[in-house]
């Protein structure tokens, strides 16, 4: 038996409003990708708290993308190695992971990036050496500039890169937005969470002032939502209030499919193909790709 705390099946909002109190648009079917020279669309997902869905968000997301017949890496950005780990690869087992691309000379970024069992979805793994990184890179010439390197041979292979930023604001996340055309903050559903916004926003705009001024944010996605509690309701409108339009309509609900397709190594896509969150990450699949059209 499910634990109360982890449902989906919660009621939908009256009157053709969406969970965030506006009306919920119909978007569209994705249109197949781009024929010819491809140019990748780069997505840091980013929030410097942790265990708010960022590696959730990736993994899901990007095999909902791929599912449309897009190419898609997934970069772990983590030192954790949560994203390696929700795809089926053991870290500890790397032989080579991004660590040796950012500071290797001769390691190709085609030689480290793996295949997962999902179609069109690859992987650029981590693990703990990543945590070195950020105090190696210190002394590097345009150290913040090291993951758009690295990432620059590859662009022309996918249609889109999703990296899966670490819970901090240091070099390797200022990295990650420096590589990016757009920014997609998973919000938790709590109060300390949308405090933690403000922060984060602020270090993405020195970031285009100084760094990558064609970085854009993309939204900002509620997730743990649980539309039964006066808190989570009031957070979302509170987020609502103070971003607008940066906020997605969809919404991610609580459920506990999420944890089992961790253990499974997999996407909630496959996992459990027919259940309400896989048709959220397809949603806001198809809702990204309406606001980013040419992806």
């Amino acid at each position: 038996m499910s634990d109360p705390l982890f449902t989906d099946d919660t009621p939908e909002a009256p009157d053709g409003l969406g969970p965030t109190g506006r009306p919920l648009p119909a978007f569209p079917p994705p249109p197949p990708p781009r024929e010819g020279a491809k140019k990748a669309l780069v997505i840091a997902l980013c929030n410097q708290k942790g265990g708010v869905g960022k590696t959730t968000t990736t993994i899901n997301l990007g095999a909902a993308l791929a599912e449309t017949g897009r190419r898609v890496l997934l970069v772990d950005f983590d030192p954790q190695g949560s994203l390696s780990v929700g795809l089926g690869v053991n870290p500890h087992n790397l032989d080579r992971s991004i660590y040796n691309l950012l500071l290797g000379r001769n390691v190709d970024t085609a030689d480290v990036i793996l295949p997962t069992r999902t179609p069109n979805l690859d992987l650029l793994p981590a693990n703990i050496d990543l945590s070195a990184a950020e105090v190696q890179l210190v002394s590097e010439v345009a150290r913040e500039q090291t993951l758009r390197r690295v990432l620059r041979p590859v662009r022309n292979v996918y249609d889109v890169i999703l990296i899966d930023c670490a819970p901090s604001l240091g070099l390797l996340t200022v990295n990650a937005l420096t590589a990016a055309d757009r920014v997609l903050m998973p919000l938790e559903l709590e109060f300390f969470a949308l405090r933690g916004i403000a922060l984060l926003t602020d270090t993405i705009e020195k970031v285009q002032e100084r760094l990558n001024p064609d970085l854009e944010i993309l939204g900002i996605l509620g997730t743990m939502f649980d539309s039964r509690t006066i808190h989570g309701r009031e957070v979302l409108e509170r987020a609502v209030e103070a971003f607008g339009d940066d906020v997605f309509h969809t919404v991610i609900r609580r459920t506990i499919k999420f944890p089992e397709t961790t253990v499974a190594g997999e996407p909630i896509t496959s996992y459990a193909s027919s259940s309400p969150g896989a048709a959220a990450y397809r949603q806001l699949a198809r809702e990204v790709l309406v606001r980013c059209p040419g992806a």
